[in-house]
């Protein structure tokens, strides 16, 4: 056993279940926190000979009380906290399930309801664990924040909110968090993103378009065991200097040395901003502009 302590969200089904056992085979101690308790039987025979060294939850994460209830019984089952990984979250399946058959809503079309519950699945709770948890790597020494964000495309193209909104919100937090840590100094402390980078053949997809792609049709889903590699890479200590940057599945070497693939494939999280003259490229020099 390495001695790590890994949390995983949305760890009983689709990519968090991937990441956690990912996380369990390569000698991590993982608690995997879902919200159906019914996934939990599988999960742990999955888990194998390791079962022993995995911790199952079903939680209401968006309560801050279910959060300290989650830190509280990772630490008193396993000594304590080294890599928080933030992947809770609903897709498109959970407000709009037709978006691939019949098109996707505006967001004026939208409950209330559907929104908050989103924003509050996706982004409230990879802050309220954030929060908790970074006091908890600093005062240890060492330790990762991993979020699960998503492609920019999929952040802004027209009928994305709540569920671009939110990813948005995380993927901006996560380079905040990242700058913070980086102030802070405290080397090997460091938050990064791991994304699939494409759609995932996961339940959070659509059931028509998981059937497409299994027969070669439609848009190429990647399976939920890609998100594996890139994640072990920056929670190694091989990744130790690594901080604030993402990495999508879809673009990850398993052939080349994580370190080269990483090298290849990461980018700095956050967003590039684009200037007012993008909408005057006709009219405005822009060797003018500073």
């Amino acid at each position: 056993m390495s001695g790590e302590i890994a949390i995983v969200t949305g760890g009983l089904r689709g990519l968090g279940r991937a990441m956690a056992l990912g996380l369990l085979h390569s000698g991590r101690r993982v608690v995997a926190c879902g919200h159906i308790e019914s996934d939990i039987p599988d999960m742990i025979q999955a888990a194998g000979a390791q079962a022993e060294h995995l911790h199952c939850l079903a939680l209401d994460l968006r309560k801050p009380a279910a959060c300290d209830r989650l830190i509280a019984e990772t630490q008193a089952r396993f000594g304590g906290i080294d890599i928080l990984v933030n992947n809770a979250g609903l897709t498109f399946t959970y407000f709009d399930p037709d978006r691939f058959t019949k098109g996707p809503k505006m967001s004026w079309e939208l409950t209330d309801e559907q929104v908050q519950t989103t924003m509050d699945t996706n982004y409230m709770v990879a802050d309220q664990l954030t929060r908790r948890v970074i006091p908890i790597l600093l005062q240890r020494g060492w330790g990762r924040v991993v979020n699960v964000t998503t492609k920019l495309d999929t952040m802004n193209r027209p009928g994305s909110i709540p569920y671009g909104s939110s990813k948005a919100a995380l993927e901006m937090a996560s380079e905040i968090w990242g700058k913070e840590l980086a102030k802070v100094g405290v080397a090997g402390v460091t938050c990064n993103i791991v994304n699939p980078g494409a759609g995932a053949n996961t339940p959070g997809m659509s059931p028509v378009m998981r059937e497409l792609s299994a027969v070669g049709k439609g848009i190429f889903l990647i399976e939920a065991e890609a998100m594996v590699p890139p994640l072990l890479f920056v929670c190694s200590r091989e990744a130790d200097r690594v901080n604030g940057y993402r990495f999508d599945a879809t673009t990850w070497d398993c052939t080349i040395p994580p370190a080269a693939s990483a090298v290849r494939t990461g980018r700095k999280s956050g967003f590039q901003m684009f200037p007012l003259s993008d909408c005057y490229s006709d009219v405005v020099d822009k060797s003018t502009l500073t």
